[in-house]
């Protein structure tokens, strides 16, 4: 015998099942979802059958089950046992033991073949059966390796073979890596527009799959036999590093031999027919949401019933579970033909609320079948054009892309009524390009004809020089990013094709943004288009940085970067020199993984370049970049924003700005907003303002000359553009031309715009009452992938939200409103008294779901996340407004406030349950709460075994905390109320701290006291301020014996503050230190000289003092005029009357005052402000006081103070402008006496940080000895394009020379404005006034 082993171990025989013999198996498979570690919840399914095996034919065989049994499991592994489904095991059972066809030869399996009666799922069970018996074995090696077609799909499989010996048989190990496929079997929804970031996971990885077959073969007298075959199979995901943890299904299948029968298997009496391969076929899991389990057996009536529930339940507020019912109103809607919606659709058309939420929810179903309906309705005149296009984008977008949508698409785009109406085409056809996207995405090898369409028109617009045409068609290819669409765009681009050069500058444009998807699927056929473009020196210098934004997209080598930065040194174009070394060096900051290798381009780029370029001025043009990427938890965010400037006018010429995010390994453009002024240039460019020879301050007024006469522009051509892009896509654009113009002009003046003021008055008076609600389908994310047992497991996110509100609004208007309202005078307007009442009650219910394991029509057994949050925010509030006496109030009322206007929650949850059976669905929390309440018999003492690194955790007990808090005056009292627990004690790592139950609701109800009856907010302007105030404004005499005793009782409470303040110990350091790190060399002192020296006011004859003039007589001059003002009146409300009031309060039933009042005061001949806010509470001396007066044209000093009286605190700002050195500057001084010890605690911490942030701002800092109480900024002006900065505050200085600025400061160096508005644009303006 073992010389028989041995042969075989050089020579294997495959196994082979002899004829007129019937092959017993035992057949076990398990498949299990959660976390690895015990003592946490795991949800899954059992299948045990025996398994008989006969051969038909030399190649054919056929399989049978006897007595299968399926088993469900949620529950606490491994505590807990599996719970046989008797129903629906007996439901299948006649299914499940119909006997299969399957070819079998030299140990690989061929074609399936079964009745129609059996179903895909069932078939599926079958074939992870055969997927074992597949075994591709070589008779002259024991160790290789080869891509092997299996269940789920192709993919790399290693084999190793060896012998046994003593048990006299040879064991045979295959390992499959199933993250490594030539072909993958599985099903994507919902990312078609993500970007796999293959860099993102070179390390770490989120979905991490692999299976281990291991078979024991013994000879027998045909060959071999399969004596026992074991598999193990795991699928492993985390959203973060998975050495942080993951959630994993692990799927199990045992093969053991029996014995052999005589009796052979027997066909039923029906055809078999061919169904496929091996390979898994999907069913209906593509439909079937894994939420929840839906028995669909009359799918019109099930539609009809959820969808008045809906709309029953969410009219006052959203009814809690209304996101989870909207969902299943969108699956009901999947597995329903034309007619059903049709049906429904005819029966509730007209009734507006029930037509609102079929036309919110039908695009979201995402079928081909939607698309059509929607075409059908809109052509026959059943949808408005707003409910069309609406409908029209959404349905585009969440829709299959299979040939059938697409063909229904453009079939659309070319239909007579569409085309008649520019803006509905433009979506249509973006959306095909979309289709076309997303086709490619699930079909790699898409065929370029399905863009010839566009390819035509696009030739024939540019035959016939169609510009709208052209543009739409390149938007369309820059959707589809198709590379057979790279010929026909570089026909468009400028410089490689003469027929381009007599194209707008904007078709030029949109033709390089076109190959912008192009470039993630090919970069190595954009990047050498792009970088000739921005090399091309004749190019327009915007259609050179446009290509310079693509160039990075297609994350170029250092080779062509590198290129770029030698041929930018002879540059001569500066908005194009600057643009491209912003972008470099901001993608030198750059640390998202898939951009690593572009950043480290951009780092040897940028030691090529000058420095000098630092210092351009921000106005030329720019690009930045900024991202944060986490590669411990995977997840990143990235911003960039360009903008493309002109020498030659004052408006930039495109803004472009774009988010990106990161998650999990995949990565995609979440928003892009682009604003384009073509137009307006090319217009600007014609007129005086493109004088290069002039300066900028008379190009700012010869372009608003130009702009003053916009009617003079040609009517050929768009004056601004704009467009948005979701997820990579375009969705809408919009241009803007004279035509446009002049038809919304008439609109806005005209007398429509009147007859609607007068409809909504009306309305208002006669009282409107509003309800609507507002569902949306936030995130359908979802992979379906086959497992080796044949049941298929699922990856999916699912958001879902619904908005609803309540409003009420009645207004009273006294006197009632003139027939004719565009009669009505401004005099009349002012004696009018208008009182509004509005009462509203929003609320939103909003539900997540993150979902791992089986998801079938038949079973679903899942581990789950579920967030849920709904907020309910009611409010009533009157309004009045009397114009004539200028008296306005608001009033909020009270209401009726719901137990919970905010609740959040997230729990994890190991479900399942079966069709035959609903009732018997079983929900088990993913951490028991027996382990929290009981951490002596938790199982973190049995896994440290496993990590012996770790220290063993104590369970804690559930978190529960209540916090309440009582708003003062208005009695009110607010309440959270929290509940958590988690997985931590298993493992201290982010995933088992989210795993658990969190919980967090918010209740707001009357707190003890007198009850409040309304708040209140009134404000009086006019003479009648001073009345309409409720409590007298005054201040304590000092000189009297009532003021000196407060003033004394004062004193003492601040000497006590003074005794309990902290002390500062970092004073005497710092001012030690200071004498060393103040010395300078000389030359920093020389370069700094000029913004050292001492700041000078203007004065009266010349804008330059004398030289002698110190810092301290100004600023001393400056604070005895102002007390000099304050000493003459401390108090304005003694001599002048208010110019108005602010009045806000508490009314509550026992007419107590509580709140506050503001009054302001003016004294003309002093320009003296004066704002007090006073506590009109009884024996409430709290006051704020804020004093201001302007000294003179140069020169504003205030002070702020409160406390008792206005006497505990002070801060004193005065700004003054004047001269530093030779050039002018304004000063800022904040002085204070006394600040609460929170204010300067915080600000000491504050501190400690300000020396690195100023370094890496470019300041330059100084340890030196300024007034502690004392903060000063200077800001000088060397040029019209330049500041210099000081800044003194306690213990440092800092200064920075010569910032760029962004634009020029029309001051001359004494203090005037060098720019004026010319008198006939003033006059243009007044005109314009008057005709209006």
């Amino acid at each position: 015998m073992r010389a028989v082993v041995l042969a075989l171990t050089v020579a294997l025989v495959v196994p082979e099942f002899a004829p007129d013999k019937t092959y017993v198996y035992n057949y076990e498979a398990l498949l299990l979802g959660g976390l690895p570690q015990e003592g946490l919840a795991r949800a899954g399914i059992k299948v045990n059958s025996k398994v008989h095996l006969s051969a038909v034919n030399e190649n054919t065989f056929l399989m049978k089950l006897m007595d299968p049994l399926i088993h469900e499991y949620a529950g606490i592994w491994p505590k807990d046992p599996f719970v046989p489904a008797t129903k629906l095991t007996s439901a299948l059972a006649a299914q499940l033991q119909i006997p299969i066809k399957f070819e079998y030869a030299n140990g690989v399996v061929g074609k399936v073949f079964a009745p129609a009666g059996v179903s895909p799922t069932v078939l599926n069970l079958h074939r992870g059966i055969l997927n074992i018996l597949q075994l591709n074995l070589k008779k002259t090696q024991n160790i290789y390796e080869l891509q092997e077609a299996g269940a789920q799909g192709v993919c790399r499989t290693h084999y190793v073979i060896s012998e046994d010996p003593k048990a006299n048989h040879i064991t045979v190990t295959k390992s499959k890596d199933l993250s490594h496929c030539q072909e993958r079997i599985m099903k994507d929804v919902g990312l078609a527009y993500t970007e796999r970031c293959a860099e993102c996971t070179e390390r770490i990885k989120s979905l991490i799959e692999t299976a281990t077959y291991n078979y024991i073969m013994k000879p027998a007298s045909a060959g071999v036999l399969i004596a026992e075959a074991t598999v193990q199979e795991v699928h492993q995901f985390s959203p973060f590093n998975e050495i942080h943890g993951a959630a994993q299904m692990e799927a199990k299948q045992t093969l053991a031999f029996v014995e052999i029968e005589k009796t052979p298997v027997v066909p039923i009496n029906a055809d078999y027919l061919a169904r496929g391969s091996l390979q898994y076929e999907f069913a209906t899991e593509i439909l079937q949401t894994p939420i929840h389990l839906m028995n669909i057996s009359d799918a019109p009536a099930q539609i009809i019933e959820v969808l008045k529930h809906l709309v029953a339940n969410n009219v006052d507020m959203v009814h809690e579970d209304a996101p989870l019912k909207f969902v299943q109103l969108i699956q009901l809607l999947r597995v329903s033909t034309l007619e059903n919606i049709e049906a429904i659709w005819a029966q509730f058309k007209n009734e507006p609320v029930y037509r609102r939420w079929l036309l919110d929810v039908l695009p979201s179903v995402g079928t081909p079948v939607i698309v059509k309906f929607i075409k059908e309705k809109f052509l026959a005149g059943e949808l408005t054009l707003p409910e069309f296009i609406q409908a029209l984008v959404v349905a585009l977008q969440m829709v299959t892309a299979d040939l059938e949508t697409m063909q229904l698409a453009a079939s659309l785009a070319m239909h007579e009524k569409i085309s008649t109406i520019p803006a509905l085409r433009e979506v249509v056809m973006l959306g095909y390009g979309s289709l076309v996207a997303k086709h490619c995405v699930e079909v790699p090898t898409c065929s370029a004809e399905l863009l010839r369409p566009i390819h035509e028109i696009a030739a024939e617009a540019t035959s016939k020089n169609n510009i709208p045409e052209i543009t739409l068609a390149l938007k369309v290819l820059g959707n589809a990013g198709h590379p057979a669409s790279l010929k026909p765009i570089m026909k468009l681009l400028p410089g490689l094709r003469t027929a381009a050069t007599s194209l707008p500058l904007s078709v030029q444009v949109d033709a390089i943004l076109a190959m912008r998807n192009i470039a993630k699927k090919e970069p190595k056929l954009v990047q050498p288009v792009a970088l000739q473009l921005v090399l091309d020196r004749a190019l327009h210098p915007e259609v050179r940085m446009v290509a310079c934004i693509v160039l990075f997209e297609a994350k170029p080598s250092v080779a062509l970067v590198s290129s770029l930065a030698g041929a930018l040194k002879t540059e001569t174009n500066m908005h194009v020199v600057s643009f491209a070394y912003s972008h470099i060096k901001s993608l030198t900051r750059i640390t998202a993984p898939d951009m690593a290798a572009v950043a480290g381009a951009a780092n040897v780029a940028i030691k090529l370049m000058s420095r000098k370029l630092d210092r351009l001025s921000f106005r030329f043009s720019r690009a930045l970049q900024q991202d944060f990427y986490h590669t411990p938890l995977m997840v990143g965010a990235a911003g960039s924003a360009y903008m493309i400037n002109d020498a030659a006018t004052i408006l930039p010429r495109a803004v472009v700005a774009k988010a990106r995010a990161y998650l999990a390994g995949a990565a995609a453009d979440v928003l892009e907003i682009g604003v384009r002024t073509e137009g307006i240039q090319e217009a600007l460019l014609k007129s005086p303002a493109a004088d290069e020879s002039v300066d900028r301050i008379t190009k700012i007024k010869r372009t608003l000359r130009a702009l003053t006469n916009w009617k003079d522009l040609p009517n050929n051509q768009p004056l601004a553009s704009a467009y948005i892009k979701l997820l990579g896509q375009e969705v809408a654009f919009v241009k803007i031309d004279k035509t446009i113009i002049e038809e919304a002009i008439p609109l806005a003046t005209g007398p429509k715009p009147r007859q609607l003021l007068k409809a909504a008055l009306k309305a208002l008076q006669e009282g409107i009452a509003l309800q609507y609600a507002k569902p949306l389908l936030a995130a359908e994310v979802r992979r379906i992938l086959p497992t080796a047992v044949g049941v298929p497991m699922e990856l999916s996110l699912y958001t879902a939200a619904v908005a609803a509100a309540r409003v009420n609004v009645q207004a009273t208007i006294t006197p009632p409103l003139p027939e004719e309202i565009e009669t009505m005078t401004l005099e009349q307007l002012k004696k009018t008294d208008v009182q509004l009442q509005a009462e509203a009650r929003p609320s939103i219910a909003l539900q997540t779901f993150a979902v791992m394991g089986v998801n079938t029509a038949l079973i679903q057994a899942a581990v789950m996340a579920r967030g849920k949050i709904r907020t309910i925010t009611p409010g009533k509030v009157t309004a009045r407004a009397d114009i004539l006496k200028g008296n306005y109030k608001m009033e909020a009322l009270p209401v009726e406030v719901p137990e919970h206007i905010a609740a959040v929650s997230f729990e994890t949850l190991a479900v399942v349950r079966n069709i035959e059976d609903p009732s018997a669905e079983r929900i088990v929390p993913f951490v028991p709460e027996l382990s929290l309440q009981n951490p002596q018999n938790s199982y973190a003492g049995d896994l440290s075994s496993e990590n012996p690194d770790e220290v063993p955790v104590r369970a804690p007990a559930p978190f529960d905390k209540t916090l309440c808090l009582a708003v003062p005056y208005i009695e009110i009292k607010g309440c959270v109320e929290v509940h958590s627990h988690n997985a931590a004690f298993i493992r201290n790592a982010p995933l088992f701290y989210i795993i658990g139950h969190h919980s967090a609701r918010a209740t707001m109800a009357r707190a003890e006291g007198p009850a409040v009856e309304r708040l209140e907010l009134e404000v009086q302007v006019g003479p009648k301020a001073a009345e309409r105030l409720l409590k007298q404004i005054s201040f304590i005499d000092e000189e009297t014996p009532e003021g000196k005793a407060f003033l004394l009782k004062l004193r003492e409470i601040l000497e006590t503050e003074d005794k309990n303040r902290p002390l500062s110990s970092e004073s005497s350091s710092s001012r030690s230190s200071s004498s060393s790190s103040s010395s300078l060399s000389s030359s920093r002192v020389t370069e700094t000289a000029t913004i050292m020296e001492p700041f000078r006011k203007f004065h009266k004859d010349r804008y330059l003092a004398p030289h002698g003039a110190s810092k301290k007589v100004s600023s001393g001059s400056s604070a005895s005029s102002f007390q000099r003002i304050q000493k003459q009146a401390k108090f304005l409300g003694n001599a002048v009357p208010p110019v108005f009031a602010v009045i806000a309060r508490a009314v509550r039933v026992d007419h107590k005052l509580l709140g506050y009042q503001l009054a302001a005061y003016f004294d003309k001949p002093t320009a003296r402000v004066q704002l007090v806010v006073t506590s009109i509470a009884e024996n409430d001396n709290q006051k704020i006081c804020m004093d201001g007066a302007l000294l003179s044209k140069h020169k504003v000093t205030a002070k702020l103070a409160w406390g008792p009286e206005c006497q505990q605190y002070a801060v004193t700002a005065k700004a003054e402008a004047g001269v530093l050195g030779e050039f002018p500057a304004a000063r800022l001084e904040l002085e204070w006496e006394r600040l609460p010890i929170t204010i300067t605690t915080y600000a000491k911490k504050l501190s400690k940080h300000i020396p690195m942030a100023a370094l890496q701002a470019g300041f330059r800092f100084e340890r030196v000895t300024n007034s502690e109480k004392e903060i000063e900024l200077t800001a000088a002006l060397p040029n019209q394009r330049s500041l210099n900065v000081i800044a003194r505050i306690p213990e440092m200085t800092l200064s920075r020379m010569a910032i760029p600025l962004p634009f020029t400061v029309p001051i001359n160096q004494d203090g005037s404005l060098s720019i004026h508005i010319d008198e006939d644009i003033l006059s243009w303006i007044q005109k314009h006034i008057k005709e209006e």
